[in-house]
């Protein structure tokens, strides 16, 4: 296990990937079919920002949602969702929106919770000002979707822009089925986490894409090699560099998640936390199976790979193992400084002496 771990990190492990897709994407199809299954049946629980209403906040030890409830029927809110955040603080959400009613409902929640009325946190957003955020933050999706993808067919090429962006609504329809699984409420916080999910996704994906190109410029150039040879050998590359991104990542989130949850009970900082921490997850394993396969797929179709590919089938190509693997060892030199041993044999004047000195050439003798 040791030699594997060590092989790993030293980018010289030989793990067949394309083979282990096949389990994988099986994973990805059951949890996307799941998340889509939930947002028709459930929804999405959406917060007073997209869906406009009050929301009250308030630290209440041992005080029920009945007992919220009971408080609030009086003031026309009986109806409110209320949730219990925490061990001591409860949420009351409401469509309220009148400042009349909304200072009953605030004055009833903070007499039930023996609290005053300015310790009772209060967001209030009209249903016009929630459809206009709406609005604007899927327009902003939308460009940005379009923007990644001129940039990576740019700087890549097409195919690879349409794998990374498959990748990404991956990992969001994945992220946001979960939110609505558990009923989590998408908040402005969430959506910004949500952003930043697909940045750390592109981010990845475009790591894995610059090796398989660097790859396929030096094992490519032989043409014996088919283009999933070429990204598995790439994968094996920059695994051990995706799973450290992605620890690094998740240890600092779980640490907010934690200490915001548990210690501060900012349920804000919750909800950016989990939010981050299942789209880093996902994100991480898009770059390898999702984004990899899908350029894969795509490029496999081209002339050049597809002749390639029915030679070997054909049995024309023998011994391709053995050559690939030969590649990976160079490719394996260059990565770690082009560091090599000197392969010639020293001459018999340029061989130590017993005290370990190496006399010097002789000199040639000058023509009179």
């Amino acid at each position: 296990m040791t030699g594997g771990i060590k092989r790993l990190y030293h980018g010289e492990s030989n793990i067949d990937f394309p083979k282990a897709w096949r389990r994988w994407l099986v994973v990805s199809a059951a949890l996307i079919m799941l998340s889509l299954l939930s947002f028709a049946v459930r929804g999405l629980n959406l917060g007073v920002a997209f869906e406009g209403g009050s929301s009250w906040e308030v630290v209440a030890p041992g005080l029920s949602t009945s007992d919220t409830r009971d408080a609030l029927s009086p003031v026309g809110a009986g109806n409110a969702t209320i949730q219990t955040i925490g061990s001591d603080t409860v949420r009351v959400r409401s469509d309220i929106n009148e400042p009349e009613a909304v200072a009953e409902v605030t004055a009833a929640l903070a007499d039930a919770a023996g609290q005053s009325v300015d310790d009772v946190s209060l967001q209030s957003v009209s249903a016009s000002w929630s459809e206009e955020l709406t609005s604007k933050a899927l327009t902003a999706l939308i460009w940005f979707f379009i923007v990644v993808a001129l940039y990576i067919s740019i700087r890549l090429e097409w195919r690879m822009a349409i794998g990374a962006l498959v990748a990404v609504f991956h990992d969001i329809i994945i992220s946001v089925g979960i939110y609505s699984i558990f009923q989590f409420e998408v908040t402005p916080a969430t959506v910004i986490a949500f952003l930043t999910i697909m940045g750390y996704s592109l981010y990845d994906t475009i790591v894995v894409y610059d090796k398989v190109r660097e790859v396929s410029s030096r094992v490519g150039a032989t043409g014996k090699y088919t283009y999933t040879e070429m990204m598995n050998l790439s994968l094996n590359r920059v695994v051990m560099r995706s799973i450290n991104t992605t620890i690094t990542s998740i240890l600092p989130v779980l640490s907010m998640l934690v200490i915001g949850t548990f210690v501060l009970g900012a349920s804000t900082l919750a909800e950016f936390s989990i939010a981050l921490l299942i789209g880093l997850i996902a994100g991480g394993y898009s770059s390898l199976v999702v984004a990899s396969s899908v350029v894969v797929l795509l490029k496999e179709r081209e002339p050049r790979y597809r002749e390639i590919r029915e030679r070997q089938a054909a049995g024309a190509e023998q011994g391709g193992t053995r050559i690939i693997n030969r590649e990976v060892a160079a490719l394996g030199t260059a990565a770690r400084g082009r560091r090599t041993t000197p392969t010639t044999t020293p001459s018999a004047s340029q061989r130590p002496t017993a005290t370990g000195a190496i006399p010097p050439r002789p000199r040639k003798k000058k023509k009179r």
